[in-house]
């Protein structure tokens, strides 16, 4: 999930020493790889519409897992600083928390959450969510966000699945 240039940099080699690498070893560049995962997830979608999923949705196991990353922008920062909105991390977690289950309608019921750091304008966002227990016909999707190598948000949704 790392770009060319941030993967010579943790090298310490050049960006076309990684790119000839990468190529040798069949391996698409980032974005390449990015659509072909969210391509994938996206065709085990149920829960929501792909509009509705808050960052690009990567790897989706309905009724099991799910993985979300989101590129942060000045525009999503509080005026004059450089810190995300918390608005954005709880969207992101809220959305691939109902991504996670399989079924054709589902809602958040309630969450329990906790932030312990800040996003900052250029962090990219990864979301975990996987899915536990069923409990009264809802269930249990704990998800984790993480800016870099800083966990900065956990939350417990229950998410009830809504029957038509």
């Amino acid at each position: 999930m790392i770009t060319d240039n941030e993967l010579a940099s943790r090298l310490e080699v050049s960006v076309s020493t990684v790119r000839l690498d990468r190529a040798l070893m069949g391996v698409p560049e980032l974005r390449e790889r990015i659509r072909s995962m969210a391509q994938d997830a996206m065709s085990r979608l149920k829960s929501l519409r792909p509009s509705e999923v808050i960052g690009d949705l990567l790897e989706l196991e309905p009724d099991k897992w799910a993985l979300s990353v989101l590129r942060t922008a000045k525009d999503m920062a509080f005026r004059f600083t450089d810190i995300v909105s918390d608005n954005y991390v709880y969207a992101q977690a809220g959305s691939i928390a109902v991504a996670a289950i399989n079924a054709a309608s589902a809602i958040i019921a309630s969450m329990r959450g906790q932030y312990s750091g800040h996003a900052h304008v250029g962090d990219v966002l990864i979301a975990r969510a996987k899915v536990g227990v069923n409990h009264d016909g809802r269930k249990i999707v704990s998800v984790r966000t993480k800016a870099g190598d800083r966990e900065i948000f956990v939350g417990r949704f229950i998410i009830e699945v809504i029957e038509h």
